[in-house]
Parts: structure tokens; sequence; C-alpha cells
């Protein structure tokens, strides 16, 4: 089997690399700017990481074939005279990506994002993500796809786009693993106090389940009579999958959501930066082996900094089952069509050529 060489931008923990890794493929440059993220990924990929892209020139990154990056959204700027993707891209963390893509040529690229990026400033962003690559002399492929499909029991929608240098019959794996349950990676026996629920969160959940009532109204004397929660109140509700949902009763702004438990018998929402799943029927949250499961890491990876940041970073970080599918493809596609790309950047006019090479490159942070 051909092995690649990669390199993984924005590379957080590293789990975009785990599945390249399992398959025998070489990372060969890696950039996280995190100390802890850093930390963490040095420590179980056995890996020096490189610091701010924004600092790295093209010519001191090794070749590769393939560039990984789970880059962040930042707004796009169309204020520029000049056209072409550095006009476009200038100003956000992507024009990293167009600016390595550019120079090293790589045969394949994946990306990935949060949902919303489809819809950024209207479609906007994306627009120009994908004509800044296309222009670049890429075929483009993107999608939104639920880790929940691929075997982890997290409904977790993310961006994904892949790109190669020549045209491949490729098709995003629609994944065939539904219908694990938080049950199936919570450990039942975990009592650590730090997890417990607060008194106030195990009442209210105690009061929801004394009630007869479907939509439980709770006492809400104790908020300010001029906050929406005095106002309106707060409500719970019991959704059919488990999950128990706890919001303010305000009609105008859809029932705004409060606080949300999960059961061992739902999925979990989204685990974030911020927020880890509640378990409602244990009383506590997720430990730091729960939440790497729920991302898909494998069993070995260890975390050498705080709980704190450990979920952090996992809410951070990718599910690694999606990348692991999304990769099979990507690299079985390349492999079976040879057909060269029609655009490719040798066919870009002289002038388009003559614009990308006298930008000036500006990345604000």
């Amino acid at each position: 089997m051909e092995k690649y060489k990669y390199i993984d931008l924005f590379s957080g923990i590293g789990g975009m690399r785990i599945p390249l890794d399992r398959r025998g493929h070489e990372c060969v440059f890696s950039s996280e700017v995190d100390k802890f993220a850093i930390q963490v990924y040095e420590h179980n990929h056995k890996d020096k990481v490189s610091g701010d892209i924004t600092k790295i020139k093209s010519s001191d990154i090794p070749h590769f074939d393939i560039l990984m990056a789970g880059f962040p959204c930042q707004p796009f700027s169309f204020a520029g005279a000049k056209m072409g993707f550095e006009d476009k891209a200038r100003g956000t963390l992507f024009f990293e990506i167009a600016r390595i893509l550019k120079d090293k040529r790589p045969k394949m690229f994946l990306l990935e994002n949060v949902k919303g990026f489809k819809s950024h400033d209207g479609g906007k962003t994306l627009a120009t993500v994908e004509e800044s690559l296309e222009e670049l002399g890429y075929e483009v492929h993107h999608t939104i796809l639920n880790s929940h499909h691929f075997g982890v029991p997290q409904k977790r929608e993310r961006w994904y786009c892949v790109g190669f240098d020549k045209r491949v019959d490729f098709t995003f794996p629609e994944g065939d693993r539904r219908g694990t349950l938080l049950k199936d990676i919570i450990d039942t026996n975990e009592d650590n106090p730090k997890l417990k629920l607060s008194d106030f969160e195990v009442d209210r959940i105690k009061f929801h389940f004394e009630s007869d009532d479907i939509r439980v109204k709770h006492d809400n004397s104790q908020y300010a009579p001029h906050t929406k929660k005095g106002k309106h109140g707060v409500f719970s509700f019991l959704k059919p999958d488990g999950a128990l949902r706890f919001h303010i009763g305000d009609a105008s702004k859809t029932q705004i959501q409060e606080a949300y438990y999960v059961s061992l018998s739902s999925v979990a929402p989204t685990i974030i930066a911020t927020r880890e799943p509640k378990l409602w029927d244990l009383k506590r949250r997720l430990s730091v082996n729960e939440c790497r499961k729920l991302q898909g890491f494998p069993e070995e990876f260890q975390f050498n900094v705080s709980d704190a940041q450990a979920k952090k970073q996992l809410g951070n970080s990718v599910a690694v089952p999606v990348i692991d599918e999304i990769v099979h493809s990507m690299i079985e596609a390349y492999k079976a069509d040879v057909t060269p790309k029609t655009a490719s950047l040798c066919d870009f006019s002289d002038d388009f050529i003559s614009t990308l090479n006298s930008s000036s490159v500006q990345v604000a942070i």
C-alpha cells in the first residue's frame, strides 16, 4: 500500500492525524498555538509541534502529499482591489491553508469546520473558500456529516471539505453505524465527587419527575422579576429520546434553552470546549475518559493536563471515526482515478499568476 506524507495544521490535540497514523502514513509537520493542546499533542504523538503558522514560511515545511486542517472560522474581507484568492482570504487563517496549497501543491487535502460555516455570512464565506480552492486548481467536495452515524453516541454535525489535484470519483461516506447510546460508553461505577451535579440541579431534576405534567413549571421566585427567567418562568420537558430539556417560557423567543441533560438511553449533544454533557439519571457530568470516547479517541490516548483543559481540548477536536472514513475514501478514490485535473495552476493566465506572486501577505490575528 502506498504511504503518504501529510501535515497537520491547527492541529489541536491531533485528532485528525490518528486515522492516518493508524494506516501507516507519516506526519512531517504540525502547527498549533495553544500551549495545553501542544502539551497533549507532543505527549501522545511524540512529535515536536511548530508554533504559529502565520510566522512559518512555506519553504520551511517539508514536502507532503496530504494537508489536514481543522481551521478556525474568521470573517473574510472583500475590501481589496486585486482579484485572486490572496485578496479574498487575506486577514483570515484560511489564507494560511491557501498559501501553503499554492506553494506546496499537495495531492489532496481535508478541511473541517463547524456546521454553521456553510451558512456563515449568508453563504459568502463558503463561496469564497470554494472559489479560492478551485482557483488553485483543486477539485473540491464538501458536505455536513453527523458523528452519530459513525459509531459514537454524540450528535456532532460538522462541515467537511476535501480537494484533489486531479479529477477523482469521490463520494463522502454516509456512516452506517447508527444506534449507539450513552450507555455504551458510560462507566456506571464512576463516583468522582467532582463530577456530581449541584444540589440546585439535582433538586430541580427531582422536581420534574415528581410532577405528572408533561411540561413542568419550576419556581421562578428566585429570579429577579425583570429577567427573562423572572418574567416568563423556567419549564422542563422530557424528550422522547430520554433527554431532559429546561427552557425559558418566552414564546416570542421560541422557548430559549436554559439547560440540557441527557440519560443513559439517549445520545449526547455536541461536546464543545465550554460544555460537556450532564446525565440526569446518574446526576453527574461525563468524565474525561467518557468525553474521550464521545470523540472516538483510542483507549491509549492520555491527557497530561487538568480535567478542565482535557475536556476543552476534546470539545475543540474532531470525531475520529468520521475522519477515519473520510480519509479512507479519499485515498481509495485518489488511487483509483488518475485522470489529470483540467484546471491546474499552470493553466492560469500570466496575469493571474502575477497577481498571486505580487500580493502582499498580511494576516490579522
